[in-house]
């Protein structure tokens, strides 16, 4: 095992992390797109989602990832619940942009990209999760326009220099958008969509670059790397969860399954990702460690036994540089 198997650095900032994350989507519970199609991962039960938090923190996890408009303020306040008591002992992240309604748990799809707005949305951030601070703030718009967003790193630095926020970073795709957020001095991440199915190395490459941590969203390709929605797999997506209604950016599920594409590059690479004991999971995490020192995956948990079989992981370490070639091999063939 290398010695950022189990801690790794939020980039330039120095701040050290658990080499795995949790990624709070899923506690979020049901919310809705205006057109009722579903944003969220289906009901969830609050009182586990506690448990599975707490679980995580005794296993070692540290940091935590939500955004303001999970579940419209709830994955946020089921969160601080968790960590009442514990602060000092993990890592908060959040998002902001999006523009929802707490009262109907409805997001409308519009996004709100001024400076006043993210002062507004930290300041509410930071009530549902009972802190005076965050350890990451995120800007949540993929593809927000650059000229806003220098305004956005400007204002995120005043947050830093008021003691609101340790540190800033963009949820974004795009190696342009991630370039002009890093030229602040206190941006030291960025979060992006990256999994053994769909690699990401241009933007992995801009954070080994930039000094930025790689904090790692769809680690299990929305669960397609579970193996439990394959078409040999038991488990089914209720009305209430996104992948069974899928909008179009998310790919790898159709008909509330796995699509036969993604399901092939799955099985080809499996036998791989479940070596020396590994579920098909831990093998997706140990895949993304492998991939840098840089990157931070934060899987979707809701329940104890997520956090249990994810934070397993660890001891299993990165795959082998021979393992990561012949992965690389079977996917180009």
């Amino acid at each position: 095992m290398n010695d950022t198997t189990q801690t790794r650095v939020l980039g330039r900032s120095g701040i050290p992390v658990s080499a795995l994350g949790f990624g709070c989507w899923a506690i979020g519970g049901e919310w809705f797109a205006a057109d009722g199609r579903p944003l969220g991962w289906g009901p969830v039960d609050d009182a586990e989602s506690v448990r599975a938090i707490r679980r995580a923190i005794d296993l070692g996890v540290t940091f935590f990832d939500t955004a303001d408009v999970y579940g419209t303020g709830h994955s946020e306040e089921v969160l601080g619940r968790a960590v009442a008591g514990r602060r000092d002992e993990v890592l908060l992240a959040s998002k902001w942009g999006s523009v929802f309604d707490p009262a109907t748990r409805t997001s409308s799809g519009a996004f709100d990209v001024t400076p006043a707005h993210a002062r507004r949305a930290l300041t509410d951030t930071l009530r549902r999760l009972g802190t005076d601070r965050l350890d990451l703030y995120q800007f949540h718009v993929n593809d927000g326009p650059l000229d806003a967003a220098a305004e956005l790193r400007e204002v995120c630095e005043e947050f830093v220099a008021e003691g609101l926020i340790r540190a800033y970073g963009w949820s974004t795709d795009d190696p342009e958008r991630a370039r002009l957020f890093a030229a602040g001095p206190h941006c030291a991440t960025v979060q992006v969509s990256c999994n053994v199915l769909a690699d990401a190395p241009d933007m992995l490459t801009l954070c080994a670059e930039l000094n930025l941590g790689a904090v790692i969203r769809g680690p299990l390709a929305m669960g397609a790397l579970s193996g439990k929605y394959g078409p040999s797999g038991t488990a089914t997506l209720g009305a209430g969860d996104i992948r069974a209604r899928p909008p179009e950016w998310l790919t790898f599920f159709e008909n509330g399954r796995v699509t036969a594409a993604w399901q092939a590059r799955f099985d080809a690479v499996r036998s791989i990702l479940t070596s020396g004991g590994r579920t098909p999971a831990q093998g997706a995490l140990a895949w993304l460690w492998a991939r840098g020192p840089h990157t931070v995956p934060i899987p979707g948990i809701r329940t104890v036994a997520q956090a249990e079989e994810n934070a397993g992981a660890l001891a299993f370490g990165p795959l082998t540089e021979a393992q990561m070639r012949e992965v690389e091999a079977l996917l180009a063939s």
